[in-house]
């Protein structure tokens, strides 16, 4: 469990995405310290049928049980076409795009979802209660890396927020409701006891529904006002959901014939000089990583900290 969430932990950061890396190391210590989560918890499949399968996370940190989803929804999509695999009793699950770079990698397309503690309130409301519930999709190229969409249903993600508030800074209006659903700058108040600003208003609060629905509903897992927030020393074990959909190419339009469409929609695309490709930066920071990540010192003495307790 620890060396699967420290690979992709680094692995985060390789990308360019500091917000989901290191940083949240002390928070996983905390869980595991303060019982939120099982460090000596052994997932397993509870239900499956051809082209679908349940993975209980049985509450430890979901790095392993989303590995054996994504390898799960392989090798079902290569057999059937198509395959979902959902995950229940989870917690924070990182980068989803990230998960979804062995999908792409085995030629099939990915879909990832999550929901999360209570984020964002529902359309017309001032109390939070979706997640921020992060989308992620990946679609393999040929000879070139993959096109990987990732985003928060916010409209900036909270390792964001997260990140200004160990530093002591504000935040820029917009970001993030305080408890009374009053615009506030505060990290502190949006994390700890406010919301979250949708993206797209009505339209982002009915996506939030919409893969709330997916990853608590089909997983019979918790919703966002039943899990603790992640970043809180106290509470419960989150018991979230996650999802995982593969799609084979040759099941439908055929492998060539999809490569060629979606190279089309590429050169289309770039046609225009300002345009860049979902994923992109993700990619050259990578590439640009084989050195070494730089971690802020102040977190490295942290988590030095932490290894000697």
């Amino acid at each position: 469990m620890a060396q699967a969430a420290a690979k992709h932990l680094v692995q985060a950061e390789a990308h360019g995405l500091p917000t989901h890396g290191m940083s949240r190391v002390p928070f996983y210590c905390s869980m595991l310290r303060n019982g939120r989560a099982d460090g000596t918890a052994h997932p397993a499949v509870v239900s499956e049928r051809a082209g679908a399968c349940l993975i209980d996370n049985r509450d430890g940190l979901p790095y392993v049980s989303v590995e054996w989803a994504v390898a799960e929804a392989i090798q079902r999509a290569r057999r059937n076409g198509i395959a979902f695999a959902g995950v229940r009793n989870s917690a924070h699950v990182g980068v989803l795009g990230i998960h979804l770079l062995p999908v792409a990698e085995a030629r099939l397309v990915g879909f990832a979802f999550t929901n999360s503690p209570a984020a964002i309130p529902a359309w017309g409301g001032k109390k939070a209660l979706f997640g921020t519930n992060p989308v992620a999709a990946a679609f393999p190229r040929k000879d070139a890396d993959p096109i990987v969409i990732d985003l928060a249903l916010t409209t900036v993600v909270r390792g964001r927020i997260m990140m200004a508030m160990r530093k002591g800074e504000r935040i820029p209006e917009g970001w993030a409701l305080d408890r009374h659903g009053k615009p506030t700058t505060d990290p502190k108040e949006a994390i700890e006891h406010g919301s979250l600003f949708a993206i797209g208003g009505a339209k982002g609060a009915m996506l939030a529904l919409m893969f709330e629905l997916i990853c608590a509903a089909l997983t019979g897992a918790a919703i966002g006002p039943e899990a603790d927030s992640f970043f809180s020393e106290e509470g419960n074990k989150p018991r979230i959901g996650q999802a995982f959909i593969a799609v084979d190419p040759a099941a439908l339009a055929g492998t060539d014939r999809f490569s060629e469409r979606v190279e089309t929609i590429v050169r289309t695309m770039l046609a225009d000089p300002e345009v860049r490709l979902p994923g992109a930066r993700r990619f050259a920071a990578e590439r640009a990583s084989r050195e070494g990540i730089e971690v802020p010192e102040d977190l490295i003495a942290q988590i030095e900290k932490l290894c000697s307790t």
